[in-house]
C-alpha cells in the first residue's frame, strides 16, 4: 500500500511538471525570449524592481561563448553550481530504484527495505533546498541599488531626464539617456501589447513589437486556439518600474527596464468558461521588457524575461 501510495504521488508530480500551465498565459506566457542586440545572452544589471532576471530561453540572437551573465559564466548572476551532495543524492535513488527493476521488484522495490533511511536522506535534502534558496533570496536582495535611477516611471514632462548606464555585460556602447517620454512611452506599450494580445491582433502586435516577438506571440495564440482556450488581459497598472540598462548599437537604441504590474489574467474555453484565473482579483508579475528604436523611431518591444 505505502509503495501504491508513493507511486501515486510521484505520477501526480510528473503529469503536474509536464502540463502545460495556464497560470502565464499572458503575452510572453511567462518566459523569457527575445533579443537584446549584442547583450541577448548576458544578464541585465539587477534593479531595484528586478534583482534578477530569468535567462534567455529563445532567441533568433546567435549564442556566443561564454555564455549567460558574460563575462565568466560561472560568475554569472543566477548561477548555482549543483551541489555534490544534491546529486550524490539523487543518483543514489535512481540507483536503487534501477537495481529494483533489474531484481524484478518494481523501481521502489530496491530501497522498500531502507524506508526509514530513505526519509532521513529526503529530510535532509529538504533541508538544503530551503537554506540554498535562503541563500538565493539573501544574496538578491543585497543587491546594490543604483543611485540616481528612478525606482518608478517618470510621468512628469518637467522632470529631467535620467542618463542610463552603458553597463552591462555586453560590448562597449555609447549610454542612452532616457527621459519622462521614453518611461511613459515603455508603461503605454505594457498596456498596448497586452491589448492586442487579448483581442488576438496580430496587426496591433506588428505595430509594438519586432517580427521576432510577434512570431512567439502568434505562436502561443495558436497553441491557445487549437486547445479551445483564449486568454485575456485586463486592468494592467504598473506598480514599480526603473531602468536597468540603455545603451546604443550602431543605428539602433536599445533600452531594458524592469516592471512589476498588476493585471486580470484570465483564461477561458470557448464557451466563455473560466478555466485559469479570476476575473474579479488581479494578479502580480514581475518582467524585464527590453525596447529598440532607430535613431528618432519609435520604440518597440524586442525582449521579455522574468524577473524577481
Amino acid at each position: 500500500m505505502r509503495r501504491t501510495s508513493v507511486l501515486i504521488a510521484v505520477l501526480a508530480a510528473l503529469a503536474l511538471a509536464l502540463t502545460p500551465s495556464l497560470a502565464d498565459a499572458r503575452a510572453g506566457g511567462g518566459g523569457s525570449m527575445g533579443s537584446r542586440g549584442s547583450r541577448t545572452w548576458s544578464a541585465p544589471p539587477p534593479t531595484n524592481t528586478a534583482p534578477f532576471a530569468a535567462p534567455m530561453q529563445r532567441s533568433i540572437t546567435p549564442r556566443s561563448a561564454p555564455t549567460y551573465g558574460s563575462p565568466g559564466f560561472m560568475g554569472a548572476p543566477g548561477y548555482q553550481p549543483r551541489s555534490a551532495f544534491t546529486s550524490g543524492l539523487l543518483g543514489g535513488l535512481i540507483g536503487a530504484g534501477l537495481g529494483g527493476l533489474l531484481l524484478g521488484h518494481g523501481f521502489f522495490g530496491g530501497i522498500s527495505g531502507l524506508g526509514s533511511f530513505l526519509g532521513f536522506l529526503l529530510q535532509i535534502l529538504l533541508i538544503v533546498l530551503v537554506v540554498r534558496w535562503l541563500m538565493r533570496r539573501f544574496r538578491g536582495s543585497s543587491q546594490p541599488a543604483y543611485a540616481g535611477w528612478p525606482n518608478l516611471f517618470a510621468r512628469s514632462a518637467s522632470a529631467p531626464p535620467y542618463p542610463a548606464r552603458g553597463g552591462g555585460a555586453g560590448p562597449a556602447a555609447a549610454p542612452v539617456a532616457i527621459g519622462p517620454a521614453d518611461y511613459a512611452a515603455f508603461e503605454q506599450a505594457l498596456k498596448d501589447i497586452q491589448t492586442a494580445w487579448s483581442a488576438r491582433d496580430i496587426g496591433g502586435l506588428q505595430r509594438l513589437a519586432t517580427p521576432e516577438m510577434v512570431s512567439y506571440f502568434n505562436e502561443q495564440l495558436a497553441e491557445l486556439s487549437s486547445r479551445g482556450l483564449y486568454n485575456t488581459v485586463s486592468d494592467v497598472r504598473l506598480l514599480k518600474g526603473d531602468l536597468s540598462e540603455a545603451w546604443r548599437e550602431g543605428d539602433r537604441e536599445y533600452a531594458t527596464v524592469a516592471m512589476q504590474f498588476s493585471m486580470v489574467d484570465v483564461t477561458r474555453d470557448a464557451s466563455g468558461r473560466v478555466v485559469e484565473g479570476d476575473p474579479t482579483r488581479p494578479v502580480t508579475a514581475t518582467e524585464l521588457w527590453t525596447f529598440l528604436r532607430s535613431r528618432g523611431g519609435r520604440w518597440l518591444l524586442s525582449a521579455i524575461q522574468q524577473g524577481r
